[in-house]
Order: C-alpha cells, then sequence, then structure tokens
C-alpha cells in the first residue's frame, strides 16, 4: 500500500506522495490512514469548482489538486483583486483547506505563481516574463521526462533557458515547451472548457450580506430583471424562460424557474411570476449570490399601440400575460390553446396549438354546432328511445338520470375510410331538466343490444 495523498502536516513531518504506508506510520506513528476511493479526488475537486462559481460564471478543473477561474470583470465586486483572492482563499482555508492562489493575466503564469511562487500571489498586468524568470522548469506545466532532461542540462530556472532561440529547445525538448512558453508570457491564447457553460443572457448580483428575508429575494429579483430586461429590449428580444438561482453561504443552490407564452420583457409581469414561487426558495443561513439565467430568448416585435380602439384577441399582449400567471399557479400543463384540423371525424377534427402565436390552418366550422368540452375517449351511457331513430327520452350517466326536454339530430358522421374502418356515429344534441346541454350518439345502425351502443361525447357550454 502506497500514500498516495497527504496533508500539509504529515509533509512537514517527512510522509510525502509515493511512500508505502508502513514508512509513513514508522516516520509518524499513529498516523491517520484512509483508504483512496476511485475518482473521490475528482468529484471533491468538481464539487468545489461548483462552489466557485459564486465567484465567476468562468470555473475550469486543473486536475489532479486545481481550479483556474476567469475573473475579468468580477474582481470589483469584492472591492478589487486583493480583496477578491483573500476573500476565496478564507473562505476554503476555513472550510479546512490548503490553498496557494494567483492572480495574472495568463493561465499558465497564475498556475506556476500558484505552486512555485514565493513573493506575491498577483503579477501586475504585463509582468509575466519577470514573474516567471525565477521558477523552476516545472512551473510550466511540462512534462516529467522533459523536466529531467532539462535538469540534467542545468536548467534549474526558466530564466537560464528563456533567451535561448526557439529553434534550438525545440529541437532539443519539443514543441510542447514552446507551446506552454508562449501560454504562459500571453503570446498565444489559452482557452478554458467551463464546468457549466454560460447562458448569453445572465446577469449576476453578489450581496455584501447574506439574504435571508423574502424582501430581500425580492429586491434582487427587481434589480435582476431590470438589468436584464434592458439588455433584452436593447436587442430587441424577450425572454421565453428565466432561472433564478440562489447560492447559499452553506454552499448549497436554490432555484425557481418561470415560463411565458410570448417573449417578453416586461420587467412588473416578470416579476409577479417570479413572485408566485420566491416563497418556495430556502434561504437558510442566507444567500450570497444571485444569478438570473434567460436559457430560451426569442425576437420581440415592437407592438403599435392603437388610440381609437380597445386591444382584442390572442394580439393582445395583457391576455398572454394573465395566462402566464395562471400557469405560474396551477401549472403549464392545464392550459392547453386547440385549432381546427381538416378531418370529419371529432377526435381528430381539432388538434394542440404549440403555442399562443401559432396561426390556424383552416377556419373553424361555422354549419354545425359543436361541443365546448370534447371528451377525449367517448364515454358509454344507458338510454331509453321511443323509436330507434329517434333521440332519447332518458339517459342515465354517471348513475344520474338526465330527463331530456329538447333534442336535435340526428347529424350522421361517417367514418374517414382511408385512415380507418367501423360503424359511423349519429350524433344528438340534447338538453335535459336542469338545462344542461350533452352531445349523444348511437354507434352504428340499431341493434337489440341498444344500451351497449350510445355514448357521450361531449358538453356544451
Amino acid at each position: 500500500m502506497v500514500v498516495t495523498a497527504t496533508n500539509f502536516s504529515a509533509e512537514t513531518l517527512g510522509v510525502n506522495p509515493g511512500i508505502p504506508v508502513a514508512d509513513a506510520k514508522a516516520i509518524i506513528p499513529g498516523i491517520q490512514v484512509f483508504d483512496d476511493r476511485p475518482l473521490l479526488t475528482f468529484r471533491l475537486l468538481k464539487n468545489l469548482g461548483e462552489w466557485c462559481i459564486r465567484y465567476t460564471p468562468l470555473v475550469s478543473l486543473s486536475p489532479p489538486d486545481g481550479l483556474t477561474l476567469d475573473i475579468s470583470g468580477c474582481a470589483h465586486l469584492w472591492g478589487g483583486e486583493e480583496l477578491y483572492l483573500n476573500e476565496i482563499v478564507n473562505r476554503l482555508k476555513s472550510k479546512g483547506y490548503d490553498v496557494h492562489s494567483a492572480i495574472s493575466d495568463t493561465i499558465g503564469t497564475s498556475w506556476a505563481i500558484a505552486r512555485f511562487g514565493k513573493v506575491t500571489p498577483i503579477i501586475k498586468s504585463g509582468d509575466q516574463a519577470s514573474a516567471l524568470l525565477t521558477l523552476p522548469p516545472a512551473a510550466l506545466r511540462l512534462e516529467g521526462s522533459v523536466i529531467d532532461r532539462m535538469h540534467k542540462l542545468g536548467f534549474r530556472t526558466i530564466a537560464s533557458f528563456i533567451t535561448i532561440p526557439r529553434s534550438a529547445l525545440r529541437r532539443r525538448f519539443g514543441q510542447d515547451l514552446l507551446l506552454k512558453l508562449r501560454q504562459a508570457l500571453g503570446q498565444e491564447q489559452e482557452h478554458l472548457e467551463p464546468l457549466q457553460i454560460v447562458e448569453p443572457y445572465q446577469e449576476r448580483l453578489p450581496c455584501l450580506e447574506p439574504i435571508r428575508t423574502k424582501t430581500g429575494i425580492e429586491l434582487a429579483v427587481k434589480q435582476l430583471l431590470k438589468d436584464l430586461c434592458g439588455r433584452l429590449q436593447q436587442e430587441g428580444k424577450g425572454l421565453r424562460t428565466a432561472i433564478l438561482k440562489c447560492y447559499r453561504v452553506d454552499g448549497r443552490m436554490q432555484q425557481i424557474g418561470i415560463g411565458t407564452n410570448r417573449s417578453s420583457h416586461h420587467e412588473a409581469h416578470l416579476f409577479k411570476l417570479f413572485d408566485l414561487k420566491i416563497s418556495s426558495i430556502e434561504p437558510a443561513l442566507g444567500i450570497e449570490l444571485f444569478v438570473m439565467e434567460a436559457p430560451k430568448v426569442e425576437d420581440t416585435e415592437p407592438v403599435q399601440e392603437n388610440l381609437w380602439a380597445e386591444k382584442s384577441g390572442l394580439d393582445n399582449g395583457g391576455i398572454a400575460e394573465l395566462l402566464d400567471r395562471l400557469a405560474g399557479k396551477v401549472g403549464t400543463g392545464s392550459i392547453h390553446r386547440y385549432l381546427p384540423n381538416e378531418h370529419y371525424w371529432p377526435e381528430r377534427s381539432i388538434k394542440l396549438a404549440s403555442s399562443i402565436d401559432e396561426k390556424a390552418t383552416t377556419a373553424w366550422p361555422t354549419d354545425r354546432t359543436r361541443p365546448t368540452q370534447l371528451l377525449m375517449k367517448p364515454e358509454p351511457i344507458e338510454v331509453t328511445a321511443p323509436i330507434p331513430d329517434y333521440p332519447p327520452m332518458v339517459f342515465r350517466y354517471k348513475k344520474k338520470v338526465h330527463e331530456i326536454r329538447k333534442a336535435d339530430g340526428p347529424e350522421r358522421i361517417e367514418r374517414e375510410w382511408w385512415l380507418e374502418s367501423g360503424e359511423h356515429r349519429d350524433y344528438y344534441h340534447v338538453e335535459d331538466q336542469d338545462g344542461q346541454r350533452y352531445w349523444l350518439f348511437r354507434s352504428g345502425h340499431y341493434t337489440d343490444d341498444q344500451s351497449r351502443q350510445w355514448f357521450l361525447h361531449g358538453f356544451f357550454a
């Protein structure tokens, strides 16, 4: 059994990764030894990276023990780079981690200073070369074989070979040395692979003090919507979905989401949708960062105000906003819109609209009355009819007897033979003693077993 990782206290006493566990126990009697579980280090590093997203949206893993943060435009929110770096380091140290950090213009220089630097962790812009000179070749993230060859040739610091012609370095040590050197000096671009893809439309709001009240959360949502909607309005766009992420002090994250029927950048309306769900957020010890994302954004068309008549129909923005608020209370799956479909058979004569803006390809039929609510599947009923082709006098539905006072029909509807085969239907529009109206039909021609031929298919408003 071999030691794979140690803490700082063990290293100061001579226990380092790579030595046998038996030797470690001999050096430090009573040392605690834990089994190295597969992928534990990577999972822990990934969790720490996700925790760091509260400081910047761009966090990348640098296995086995590093994180790279792109802090462009973030440090000023904490009062400058020094306070920003101290905040991250102190928070990690308070959780028991041994942390080394650095800030510079390039990923390579930051990586080198964090692991081998001895002076300052913050490198001024443009000072990468001078900061690297005293560091060993290993600071350039080179392979072990290359580092060994450089040591054999007497290259103990980067300053000892940085002035050597590039062609000579390439022949002796390969192209990778030149690539890593150019990246560290900022002469070649190096890209991060972020843990989470940053949404193009995202706003962040860090808090000076943890937020624990509903009022504080509401103020944060209003500020985020103001910034996000202002940007969307300038670009002629509106959001269809939005997600609010709340990063808590204890490292956990709470989130709520909303959706709209039509792209919108109306702050007041969007806040009402979020307000329906704010009560579900549990701030616990407090929320230190709010992030608003709009993963689905669409173009919006400016609406011309009509000064001499009231707006009506589905083009009225108030209708879409009302539907959004209802969907926030009862769920999006409870609200449907239907359009006419060119079929005779009732079950196929309508189709579900994909959005409030979808246009009908055919007109609603007006020559025949159709029920307001059509059942997805006709339900069998028991009827009493004086003559087979006459409308029923009485029918029983869900154990309740309905006496028919008025009736209209029959209207025969044949099956669409090119789609399916089966019996025709004779429909009747009837009204019972309570004034309720129903759409009944008899399937096929009359038989002696008429109780199984009659069905209820819809209700009229």
